[in-house]
This record gives C-alpha cells, sequence and structure tokens, in this order.
C-alpha cells in the first residue's frame, strides 16, 4: 500500500527567481470527489476491520459443474463471504464497534499524513489536489491502498521540498504513537492452538511502548483494532520515508543532498531491500518484501525534478531530517510478517 508517492511535474525552470504564490483552492466538484473516495473507504475499512474481530465464517464453495462455475468461482466465493461476514455483524454488535474503531483509527494515520503534504503545499503556493483516498475490495487486508496528493506545479525552492515531503509522514507517526500505545496496552493473552497463517511481527515503537508501559507482546495474541491500525500506519510511514524516487524519503534525500547522492542513495537502498526480501521468503517464508522491492524498482525510474532554488536548508532542518531518520527506524521492521 503505496501511500503519498506524489508525482512533481518536470516543468521546472532552475534560473527562475522564487516569487510568493497563492495555490488555487478547491472547487466544490473536486470536494465531492475527495468526500465520496474518502466515504467509500470508511466502508471498506470498517469491513476490514469487521475482519479482523470476526471469527472464520462458515462459508460453502460454490459447485464447479460448468466451464461458468470455474470462471465465476472466485467472485461468487468472495460475495459468499462478505454476506457471511455481515450475518455474524448483525447477531454481534461488538464486531461492528471493532470494525469503526479500526477505521477510524487507520484514516486519522493517513489523513494526517496527506494533510501534513496539503499543508505544507499551501504554505509555500504549490498547486496541490487534496488527498485521493483509495478503497480496496472489502476483503483486502486493509480495506484500502492508501492516500495521495497531486503535486500540480513546480516546488519554489529546496526548503519547500523538504518540507513538503516530510510534513506528511511526520504527521502521520504523530498520530499513530497514541494509537499504537492503546494498541499495545489492549494486547490480550494469546490463544492456545489458535491456527495461525499470517503473524504480524512488531515494529521497534511497539516494543519501546510496550517496554515504557509494562506490558507484553506476544505475536500470537488477538488482534485489536488499535494495534491493526497503527501497524499499517507504520508500515505506510516506513516505505514512503524510504530515500527512493519521489516517495517521500525521496524528496527528503534530494533537499539535503542534491540530485546525485539521491540516485545513488535510492539504487543502494533497493539493493538492500531487495536482498531483505530473498532472505525474508527463506527465512519467513513471506513473499511481502518482494512487493516493495518492485514499488522501489518503480519508483527509481520516476526522475526527480530539481527545485527552482537550492538554497541552504539551514541548521533547524538538518536536526528536522535527523528526527524523521529516528521516526524511520521506529517504524521499520525488515521482516514485517511471516507465514507459519
Amino acid at each position: 500500500m503505496a501511500e503519498s508517492a506524489q508525482a512533481i511535474p518536470p516543468f521546472v525552470n532552475a534560473g527562475q527567481s522564487v516569487r510568493p504564490r497563492v495555490a488555487p483552492r478547491p472547487t466544490a466538484r473536486e470536494w465531492m470527489l475527495h468526500a465520496s473516495l474518502f466515504l467509500m473507504t470508511i466502508v471498506t475499512t470498517t469491513i476490514a476491520g469487521l475482519i479482523f474481530a470476526a471469527p472464520e465464517p462458515m462459508v460453502a464453495p460454490p459447485p464447479l459443474r460448468s466451464v461458468i462455475d470455474y470462471l465465476l468461482f472466485v467472485p461468487v466465493y468472495y460475495l459468499r463471504h462478505v454476506i457471511a461476514l455481515f450475518s455474524l455483524t448483525v447477531h454481534d454488535p461488538y464486531l461492528l464497534a471493532n470494525g469503526l474503531v479500526f477505521s477510524a483509527a487507520l484514516l486519522a494515520i493517513l489523513t494526517a499524513h496527506e494533510m501534513g503534504h496539503y499543508v505544507a503545499c499551501r504554505r509555500y503556493g504549490v498547486a496541490a489536489t487534496l488527498p485521493f483516498f483509495i478503497p480496496a475490495p472489502p476483503l483486502f487486508l486493509a480495506g484500502t491502498f492508501g492516500a495521495f496528493i497531486k503535486i500540480k506545479s513546480p516546488i519554489p525552492s529546496r526548503r519547500a521540498l523538504f518540507d513538503i515531503g516530510l510534513a506528511g509522514p511526520l504527521a502521520g507517526f504523530v498520530v499513530a504513537v497514541p494509537i499504537a500505545l492503546v494498541g499495545v496496552l489492549s494486547m490480550q493473552p494469546p490463544v492456545p492452538d489458535g491456527g495461525y497463517g499470517v503473524v504480524f511481527h512488531d515494529p521497534l515503537l511497539f516494543r519501546l511502548l510496550a517496554r515504557l508501559a509494562g506490558a507484553t507482546l506476544d505475536p500470537y495474541s488477538p488482534i485489536n483494532p488499535y494495534y491493526m491500525a497503527a501497524w499499517i500506519g507504520l508500515l505506510v510511514t516506513s516505505l514512503n520515508l524510504m530515500p527512493v524516487g519521489q516517495l517521500d524519503g525521496g524528496h527528503g534525500t534530494f533537499a539535503i543532498f542534491g540530485q546525485r547522492a539521491h540516485r545513488i542513495i535510492g539504487r543502494v537502498a533497493f539493493a538492500v531491500l531487495a536482498v531483505l526480501s530473498v532472505l525474508g521468503f527463506v527465512w519467513y517464508r513471506s513473499p511481502s518484501g518482494f512487493l516493495y522491492t518492485i514499488l522501489l524498482a518503480i519508483m527509481l525510474r520516476v526522475g526527480h525534478p530539481e527545485p527552482e532554488e537550492m538554497e541552504p536548508l539551514g541548521s533547524v532542518r538538518i536536526w528536522i531530517a535527523v528526527v524523521t531518520l529516528i521516526v524511520f527506524a521506529l517504524c521499520f521492521w525488515p521482516f514485517p510478517i511471516s507465514i507459519t
């Protein structure tokens, strides 16, 4: 789920002087489009939250008697699963409450992330869309493929690039921390013989919060909605902070080190993640790392235009860069899931 991989248009005149500018405000039609996508994502993420809390519904596979049956097997079985899930929810309102909590927590993190980018764009007069929230099929892990904004005008300066790129993940992280703390404190003892297939491993932030709060983390404990929302939020944050292409970390890397170093660091990061993907598959039988590697390979092919002015960042932003690196370390875990 790649969030905030926003594209900066390549029409940049490096010799043009930076002038104060005002970004256009969203139109009523744009508000309706973005609000509709957001409402759809609330529905799909709520259903995803139901799946985490509900027991596995008993669904009979459709019969396979003809070619048509084979062609329709997946959608018919999928529809039956969704109907069975709704039936469980009708008889147990607690499941709906869990779904709503998961949706609210996850969308709070994603909204903070995207609004961090958007507010920074408005501050510098950079034209940008409102956040696009992308709903996913109801049985997808998170119920959403993430969110992004699209930048529609050149970045005026090096400082603007730095601020716009890093405002998103830092804002999302600030919101994710209290949600993660509630999730850690809400962990229940593991269920013996739970029949686990996928195990979610804790990033460093979860481990530190558990130690500070005196809580115990067990990868085989039942998942609660706060934990899962924060886990996904931190995973998305760490992915966006990769110093590659036009990911948020790529923007920050370009602003700090310049174009040549940005290209070299991005390739090194891709190579490291590719190796970790192979190790994760061999050690944990987890294919997730290959998806990240493919995403970074795509991002490496996206050029990063230079801002109109490459002025010095200043000491304050250098310290913010150090803090961002710490945030990445707290969010990133080389093998986030394992298959047992």
